[in-house]
């Protein structure tokens, strides 16, 4: 193992991530972490809706631990190549968790766009927007910092 994925590693470990990684099965194994399996309890029945945005946005705040644990996980990823791996149209992006039982049917996307409009697309099932810039007070879709929820059979045009 090279010492860059050594620092990898060990930069995980220090957010509360544990377990053998590498760059093949990290997503596998980040999905399976108490940390992960905590948000996927706390969604896994609730309908995507306001009052879920809600309750995301009091109970994972952008200015707290889990959510800062989250952002340094995806600085870690695209530091490490593993987090945004394709590209189309200047924004990159990439799935970090697939669908599973674990995840309750929930996948788990990373895209890094900026300052550009990306491509209309619908949500038949809703869509779960966790906004991280990484610069300064960016905006998605117009919210600021935090979560965003589009229910079921909406769509959108990001930006």
């Amino acid at each position: 193992m090279s010492n860059y994925n050594q620092q990898v590693i060990y930069r995980l470990r220090d957010l509360g991530y544990y377990g053998d990684f590498n760059e093949r099965d990290v997503a596998k194994t980040i999905e399976q972490q108490p940390k992960m399996k905590h948000f996927f309890d706390f969604i896994k029945d609730q309908p995507l809706d306001d009052a879920l945005e809600r309750s995301l946005n009091e109970t994972f705040p952008w200015d707290g631990p889990y959510v800062e644990s989250l952002l340094e996980a995806c600085r870690i990823g695209h530091e490490g190549g593993w987090v945004c791996e394709r590209q189309n149209g200047g924004i990159r992006y990439g799935r970090v968790i697939k669908p599973s039982d674990q995840t309750f049917g929930f996948s788990v996307d990373v895209v890094d766009m900026n300052a550009m409009v990306g491509p209309h697309h619908l949500h038949p099932n809703g869509e779960i927007d966790l906004i991280m810039p990484t610069e300064g007070p960016a905006t998605f879709d117009r919210h600021p910092a935090g979560w965003l929820v589009y229910g079921p059979g909406t769509a959108h045009e990001p930006t």
